[in-house]
């Protein structure tokens, strides 16, 4: 008859409860380093995603504000072209005045003065609209800032969330404080990007 023997290693005596003290207390605080990687992964992923909704909120504010400065700035565009077209026709009436006499002569120091007149009106929406072009360019360039914050924040939790993962793995502690760090970089980053820093 053949008797098989079976010798249990620490390591089943562990799995099966079995082991001492020292068994016991590996387990416990493997446990609790799960417990506490756990915890912090998913407080890391929910200010991440936040952190991500608020870069693209930004994002798509910046490329709006970039959009409406382009119309803007070609809507000035087009009233200089009407300015310098005002201005051809102001020269064309002034240079006629000269050369013609009598009522000729008025009426083109009348159409002279008229298109002098037009040309200060249409100066004035150029102007306006070349400033609306400049204030949503500067407000598209802070939202642009906020949202470069936003997504370097969000980056750093991804990359502490990782290295909570390889914590998980390795069960270097280093590996956690590295990973808190780097939640917390992220963390200030958002701070930052929340107070228009």
């Amino acid at each position: 008859m053949n008797e098989d023997f079976e010798v249990k290693g620490p390591h089943d005596e562990l799995l099966e409860g079995g082991g001492e003290a020292h068994g016991s207390h590996a387990s416990k605080h493997g446990r609790s380093l799960n417990s506490r990687l756990a915890v912090m992964t998913a407080l890391m992923a929910t200010l991440a995603a936040m952190l991500s909704y608020e870069a693209s909120v930004t994002l798509g504010e910046a490329i709006m504000l970039k959009n409406e400065a382009a119309i803007k700035k070609t809507e000035a565009s087009d009233q200089w072209n009407f300015y310098q077209a005002k201005s051809s026709k102001q020269n064309l009436a002034e240079l006629a005045a000269k050369l013609t006499s009598g009522q000729d002569r008025e009426d083109s120091k009348t159409e002279a003065a008229r298109y002098a007149a037009e040309k200060t009106e249409i100066k004035l929406t150029a102007e306006k609209y070349e400033q609306m072009s400049h204030e949503a360019n500067e407000l598209s360039e802070q939202f642009l800032h906020a949202h470069h914050r936003w997504a370097t924040g969000t980056t750093a939790l991804q990359i502490a969330i990782s290295l909570a993962a390889i914590t998980l793995l390795t069960r270097r502690i280093w590996l956690q404080y590295a990973s808190l760090t780097c939640a917390a970089v992220g963390a200030a980053l958002g701070v930052l990007a929340w107070l228009g820093r």
